[in-house]
């Protein structure tokens, strides 16, 4: 358990480093998926004998991972900090730059490490595997494609350079306004179940920790005040699409394209 937080950690302190040199400390979003990982596996190095779960779903976790660190990275590339790391850089001087290591890195590498607690639960596990696992994998095999294919829609739609105040309102952001987030709660929902199926109740604090994360704190709370306050349209692409969970639109507010 330890030796997951120090590598959780370690990443931290080494993205820290290099946020010093590109005064830029959003670069952990990129990052934050590897910390996850790197937990995992960390977790998985310290058994004797991991369980029959162990191999799978740290290659599950791994394709996650890699996917979107990736992308967020190449989203990122050449961009300034993000202005919701701007706020925060903003609100915490003088001396943010000695801040940050704990205020956001250092709390992102201890939320991870708690994030990963499905992989250790999974790979510790002599249990057989059972249904449970099936439905598991398969919930977190969606909530990847979803979620890559909703950030694949938003990055389509940005490389025609829509408007200025413009909203994405076709393909998944038709039937939900954060399609990667509930992609991502998927993915740990299923994580979970995984977990779960390995007797490994107590890592359903894990995906509870992801929802609260995605719905209230860094997730759609976040960005749906940020998108409010510069995109007038926001507004009626809020009464018209779930917030979250995919669903039909509201019809009687729908406009034609």
């Amino acid at each position: 358990m330890i030796a997951a937080l120090l590598v959780a950690l370690a990443l931290a302190l080494g993205t820290w480093a290099v946020s010093l040199a590109k005064r830029d400390v959003s670069i952990v979003d990129a990052v934050w998926a590897l910390m996850i990982l790197g937990a995992g596996l960390a977790y998985a190095a310290a058994l004797p004998e991991p369980g029959p779960r162990a191999a799978w779903v740290l290659g599950l976790a791994g394709v996650w991972a890699a996917r979107l660190s990736l992308y967020i990275s190449w989203r990122n590339w050449g961009e300034p900090e993000d202005r919701r790391y701007r706020a925060i850089r903003s609100r915490n001087q003088p001396r943010f730059a000695l801040k940050s290591l704990y205020l956001v890195f250092g709390l992102q590498a201890v939320l991870a490490w708690i994030v990963a607690a499905p992989l250790a639960a999974a790979a510790q596990s002599q249990a057989p595997l059972g249904w449970l696992d099936v439905a598991g994998a398969a919930l977190a095999c969606f909530g990847i494609a979803f979620e890559a294919l909703a950030d694949w829609q938003v990055a389509r739609w940005r490389a025609r350079r829509p408007a200025p105040g413009s909203v994405l309102e076709g393909g998944l952001w038709r039937y939900s306004r954060h399609p990667n987030y509930f992609g991502e709660f998927c993915v740990w929902w299923g994580f979970g179940l995984i977990a779960a199926a390995a007797g490994g109740w107590w890592a359903l604090a894990s995906p509870v920790l992801m929802t609260v994360l995605l719905l209230k704190v860094s997730g759609v709370a976040l960005l749906e005040k940020d998108l409010g306050a510069r995109k007038p349209a926001y507004a009626d692409y809020i009464r018209r699409t779930n917030a979250f969970f995919p669903g039909p639109p509201n019809k009687t507010s729908i406009r034609n394209p």
